[in-house]
């Protein structure tokens, strides 16, 4: 299988299946000297790991993570980077007759297609179990963004219908709401409206908003490589996202072009834009004004409700998928896309180091 790797100069290769023995990434490229612990990691993996509130699966995992090489005495050594975590309750028996049809909205089919093979265990590579690893990997972006007064903050914008109120944003929230709000009126609606649909064997989707804060202009290439294409690639690679916009998105397209482009200012020695409709990115460069970007998440596939289907032997057949799935995944997924965006970042920001000759210079001077 090709594909499980991200990245150009900061380099992430994530491994392990949803029932295997464990989930585990390797971070090659990180600078030396970077502050890192396992604690510090965990943090992040705390945010993302099953079992933790009622619209979650209740799969207990305690997700502790291990890191095996490229961290002495606390601080990275410029060598590959190894973590694991180690998977402790796997019950594959919950899943062993769906290897014998497919589940709407999973891969199961899509398998079977391409390998001849799966593992139908929770999904295998599919599974979003795998996503542990890239937060894990993502911890690490993040914490090299921070030593760069670089920022960025992911919270649920939306929860079906309900959409919080940026009148009542506080990012202080986000932590105190159990599916991430930073609008707490919203979150209790949203907390209505998810029990209303789990007791009718339902699930729901909802919107990942994410801001990142000091981004300095020029990060970015300007055609193939562009900031915000490789951004929707990295957030898109994860499993429930169906959609994604940068700045002002699908709205811009109703939108005249007097009242969509940002007017720039100047002022007090510094560059800015009057508005921020394009979201911090234009050419593919970031701008230097904050980037907004947003994924919307689907509905989690597996419910207990009647669905149709079919089996191996191409019978249309009644299902209802028994094991331990999250009526909503949008809460957990929140740490994924802020690590998947962490990622990209520090990658194009690697890259830029090389793109004008006067900053190498400067570098390498005696």
């Amino acid at each position: 299988m090709a594909g499980s790797t991200l990245g150009t100069m900061f380099k992430v290769s994530t491994w392990g299946e949803s029932h295997g023995k464990g989930i585990g990434v390797v971070v090659d490229g990180c600078p030396a000297g970077l502050t890192i612990s396992e604690e510090y990691i965990q943090t992040y993996l705390n945010r993302r790991k099953p079992g933790q509130t009622k619209y979650s699966t209740p799969r207990k995992e305690d997700d502790y993570v291990e890191i095996l090489s490229g961290v002495f005495e606390g601080r990275t050594t410029g060598t590959p980077i190894s973590m694991v975590v180690m998977n402790q309750t796997q019950r594959s028996s919950d899943y062993s007759e769906i290897a014998n049809y497919y589940r709407p909205g999973h891969a199961d089919y899509t398998y079977d297609s391409k390998y001849g093979f799966r593992d139908y265990r929770g999904g295998g590579r599919s599974s979003g179990r795998e996503t542990t690893a890239r937060v894990a990997a993502g911890a690490i972006a993040l914490a090299i963004l921070d030593s760069l007064n670089i920022h960025v903050s992911a919270y649920t914008r939306s929860i079906g219908p309900i959409t919080i109120d940026y009148t009542n944003l506080n990012l202080q929230n986000i932590m105190q709401s159990s599916l991430y709000m930073p609008d707490l009126n919203a979150s209790a609606k949203a907390e209505d409206f998810l029990l209303e649909k789990m007791n009718e064997s339902n699930s729901v989707g909802g919107v990942i908003e994410c801001v990142v804060t000091g981004m300095p202009a020029g990060i970015g290439e300007p055609v193939f490589e562009k900031l915000d294409a490789n951004l929707a690639k990295a957030v898109m690679s994860v499993g429930a996202v169906k959609g994604f916009e940068i700045g002002d998105g699908f709205k811009s397209a109703s939108m005249l072009g007097d009242a969509n482009n940002d007017a720039f200012h100047y002022e007090d020695g510094t560059l800015s834009k009057e508005t921020n409709h394009a979201g911090g990115i234009l050419g593919g460069m970031s701008d230097g004004s904050n980037i907004i970007l947003r994924a919307a998440i689907k509905p989690t596939a597996s419910i207990a409700r009647t669905q149709h289907t079919v089996n191996k032997a191409n019978k249309n057949i009644e299902i209802n998928i028994k094991g331990r799935h999250d009526p909503i995944i949008v809460p957990r997924a929140v740490v994924v896309i802020e690590s998947m965006v962490a990622l990209t970042l520090v990658d194009l920001l690697l890259q830029n180091m090389a793109s004008r000759l006067d900053k190498i210079q400067e570098f390498y001077k005696n």
